[in-house]
Order: structure tokens, then sequence, then C-alpha cells
């Protein structure tokens, strides 16, 4: 068997962030009443907020802002969008979505029949640039503890993917080789070229089949298809 350790990303991999994060939002929407400050659409207020959030992390996976700035300015910036300028408001809808996101246990199908089935044969990792705090909870929160060795954050690692410093902090934390390991992810730039570059084998979790040129070692719709060759 060429492989020991099975290293997996968590959000859009295992965890469906997209979901959840739709479900966190619509609460806050309600919560806040946001609707009679003038967001009359929930749907243009989210599409506003992703737009914020994916141009922020950009910049934080680069560390040229701090997580703490990004996780009220991202709403800050929403918010005035629709003219409110208000950072109080921004600080408590942030601290409402990663104290309630968290708490969703929404996952990808056969998640749990997959881990079961590897952890019996490989030693399960995570790799994640999530907020440490958020992720420590939304794995306790849906109960995927037990599947796994470690947990590596970027926080811990000191560098996120697809730097591959987080992805030799993690073979080093694991014991593992890069030739007896495997990445497991959704993302290609972030996940698969991360583990390229210091030679670990991939799998490209692609769940919307999207089209692109990456040479990548399996790729797969559903989890389900990894036991077809793990």
């Amino acid at each position: 068997m060429k492989y020991k350790h099975l290293f997996f990303d968590l959000d859009r991999t295992i965890w469906d962030f997209d979901n959840n994060a739709l479900l966190t939002f619509k609460e806050i929407y309600e919560k806040y009443k946001l609707k009679e400050l003038g967001i009359n659409s929930f749907e243009i207020f989210y599409s506003k907020y992703k737009f914020h959030n994916n141009a922020l992390w950009a910049l934080y996976r680069k560390a040229e802002i701090e997580k703490e700035v990004l996780s009220v300015k991202r709403f800050e910036l929403t918010l005035y969008d629709f003219g409110i300028v208000d950072k109080n408001l921004a600080e408590k809808i942030a601290y409402d979505y990663i104290t309630l996101s968290p708490l969703k246990t929404g996952l990808f199908p056969h998640v749990y029949e997959v881990l079961n089935y590897l952890s019996e044969k490989y030693k399960l990792h995570i790799i994640t640039n999530g907020f440490e705090e958020v992720q420590y909870k939304k794995i306790k929160v849906s109960d995927l503890n037990k599947y796994f060795e470690n947990i590596i954050t970027s926080e811990e690692a000191g560098t996120k993917k697809p730097e591959k410093q987080i992805f030799e902090f993690s073979l080093s934390k694991a014991s593992a080789k890069p030739d007896e390991s495997l990445m497991i992810g959704d993302d290609i730039a972030v996940d698969i070229v991360g583990a390229k570059t210091i030679g670990i084998d991939q799998v490209f979790v692609n769940y919307h089949k999207i089209s692109h040129d990456e040479d990548i070692t399996y790729e797969i719709n559903d989890l389900i298809e990894l036991k077809a060759f793990l």
C-alpha cells in the first residue's frame, strides 16, 4: 500500500461551508432586522458579502491583513454597500457569524462512511487555513475528531496553503514522508498545487465538475469514489 497518511482539507471538502454559511446568514439577517435597515434583498446582501469576503481572504492568505481585521471588515464593507456606516453593528454580526457558523453540522455526502473506511487503513489528518478556534469547533460539533490524528491549522503552522511550509510542517507533525502521503481537497490553487510543490500526490474533489488543465494525481466528484482506489 503506497500511502500511509491522508491529509484532508476541511471547508468545502468535508464540511459543507457554503450551505452552512448560508443558513447562518439567514439567521443573522433576521436577528438584526436588516430588511428594516434598507437591505431589502437577502440574496443581494449575501452576494455582496461573498465578494468582500473573497477579496479579503485573498489578502489574508498573503499575510497582508490580520484575521481580526478580516473578521469585521468583510461585514463593515458589506453594510457600507447599502449605505449603512455602523462599525458596532459589523462587529456584532462578525461575532455572531464566527459563533454560530461552526455549530452547523452540514457535511458533504458519504463523509462518515468514507472516513470510517479510510481510518481503518490510513492515518488521517486535516490541513486547514480557517481560523483555529472556529475550525476546532466545527470538527468537534460535527463529531469528526475521532477520525483525525492531527488537525493542522495555518495559525499553528505560521503559514497558509498553498505555501510549501504548511505542508512541510504538516508532514513533520504527522511523522510522514511526501511519497507516502496524499492531499485531498477541493481547491486546485490552494490544496492541489500546494501539495505538488513538495511532492505529495493529490486528489482533487471536483464537486462542481469544473474544467481545468492542471495535472492532478486523482480527480473525483464525490468522496465515495475514494473507496475505489484507497
